[in-house]
């Protein structure tokens, strides 16, 4: 999916080229504030820090008795989600802008647990809704024709405003893997604007990785083998502005 994101990419710059060289795009470049709506590809895998003892069984408070075999591994793969977003843009010098950027994310994370005994291996879905605020600058070169080439870098606040809960009275091995419900995280990306005769489009790649833990520490099989979580996320966007 990442390198059809790419080949994607590749082929709207190249179809800047067909483009004449005059001053299309809208004139969105020519206002110190402009806004437009965004269309995103993400996807998400954990960074996981397990603790010394992670591969012991998970002993449950109230028998006493181990739940599952040793553990033999922790993994988080690469799942997908979607967002949909805003752009605010405001430009401070020719080469230089600021943007906010809120948008809507859909999408799920994953955890998979390996045990001694195979029968018991599972894999933990992270089911979240989050409403991201970046706050990004963009750094933009030269003009020419009707493409441009940029970086972008900033900060992200994302807010978690819907997640899984447990129901009342669930096994041990049937609760959840939890998120907290917030965090922030660093990010940083290149794209290209390209003018259209009435507006501009800019495809853009960007990484972005969490501080700090966004684990929820609990008492569970699935939380008490991890010492830390960070997040690790790739998104294609769409900015059409």
């Amino acid at each position: 999916m990442i390198r059809k994101c790419l080949l994607l990419f590749i082929f709207l710059v190249g179809c800047s080229n067909l483009l004449l060289a005059q001053a299309w795009g809208g004139g969105a470049d020519q206002n110190d504030l402009s806004f437009g709506f965004s269309f995103s590809y993400l996807q998400n895998s954990f960074k996981i820090i397990k603790q010394p003892n992670w591969r012991q069984p998970f002993v449950d408070p109230e028998t006493g008795l181990p739940v599952s075999s040793p553990l033999n591994s922790i993994s988080s793969k690469n799942t997908p989600g979607f967002a949909v977003g805003f752009l605010t843009r405001y430009r401070l010098t020719e080469h230089l802008e600021a943007r906010v950027t809120p948008s809507l994310v859909f999408a799920d994370r994953t955890v998979r647990y390996n045990y001694a005994n195979p029968d018991e291996d599972i894999t933990k879905s992270v089911q979240t809704t989050t409403v991201d605020f970046p706050l990004q600058l963009k750094l933009k070169s030269d003009r020419i024709g009707n493409m441009r080439a940029y970086l972008v870098g900033g900060l992200k606040y994302s807010g978690i405003i819907g997640s899984k809960t447990d129901v009342a009275n669930t096994t041990p091995m049937e609760r959840s893997l939890k998120n907290v419900s917030g965090y922030s995280s660093y990010e940083a990306g290149f794209g290209f604007d390209i003018y259209f005769e009435y507006f501009k489009l800019s495809p853009e790649i960007k990484l972005s990785n969490s501080f700090g833990n966004i684990l929820m520490t609990e008492n569970t099989p699935f939380a008490a083998p991890i010492n830390k979580l960070s997040l690790h996320t790739f998104m294609f966007s769409l900015y059409f502005e």
